[in-house]
């Protein structure tokens, strides 16, 4: 990350300080559902909440992410997905913790789930091994729920709308209602951007009974950034779109 030498002994080809980077996504105005972080309060209603909330297309009951997908945090995502260096799934899985509020509990956690081709690809899926990060500290089971039925198409470049469409009808449930039915269900995921695959996910797990669906990610694309830096993070990121 940073070109030091290491001076100690480790499994993670990171330093102490370059783990200590990322810093908690910070403003003054988030949705109440989703998190999604806002320069004013305009887009918001009475409760807080943001358009996409208010008419339902989030599908998801809420998000928490820990930071902005830009800087240390991206590098260090690029470097665990892409770089496969697969022993950050614990100090990112840390962050993950970090994001989550102490009062809510859940019954399972479900990993978004990587075509069959691209996990192939990839070697592993990456939010496979962060929710059984999470799981463990919260002592619960992770259940693979989920399976993505066709490969979607590059989100990079496409509008919310777009995205929406590009994976609707990408993801269904294993067959596993009696681990989802009635069940507080933790949806984790790497990167967030729109949250589209998300809420494909979620309504998929809904439909099975799920009574609450939570979306818990390393990062997501901030939108407030604006500009260059936006469209480079959207460019790059290959989580929950």
């Amino acid at each position: 990350m940073c070109g030091r030498a290491l001076d100690e002994v480790t499994r993670i080809p990171v330093c102490r300080e370059c783990l200590r980077e990322p810093q908690p996504l910070s403003a003054e105005f988030f949705c109440a559902s989703c998190r999604t972080p806002f320069l004013n309060e305009f887009p918001l209603d009475g409760e807080g909440r943001c358009a996409l909330c208010r008419t339902g297309l989030r599908g998801f009951d809420a998000a928490y992410c820990f930071g902005a997908y830009t800087g240390v945090l991206r590098e260090l995502i690029h470097l665990y997905k892409y770089g496969r260096v697969k022993t950050l799934a614990r100090p990112l899985g840390d962050l993950l913790a970090a994001a989550l509020p102490r009062e809510e509990r859940f019954d399972a956690a479900i990993p978004v789930p990587l075509h069959w081709r691209r996990r192939w690809q990839r070697g592993f899926n990456q939010a496979d091994l962060l929710a059984r990060s999470i799981a463990r500290r919260c002592g619960m089971p992770v259940v693979h729920a989920l399976k993505r039925t066709r490969p979607t198409t590059a989100q990079a470049g496409l509008g919310n709308t777009a995205r929406r469409r590009n994976v609707a009808a990408a993801f269904a449930s294993r067959g596993r209602t009696a681990a989802v039915a009635g069940k507080r269900i933790l949806l984790v995921d790497d990167v967030m951007t729109t949250g589209s695959t998300a809420a494909a996910c979620a309504l998929v797990l809904k439909r099975a009974g799920a009574a609450k669906v939570v979306l818990l990610a390393v990062a997501r694309v901030d939108r407030r950034m604006g500009g260059t830096r936006a469209a480079t993070a959207y460019s790059t990121v290959g989580g929950s779109y």
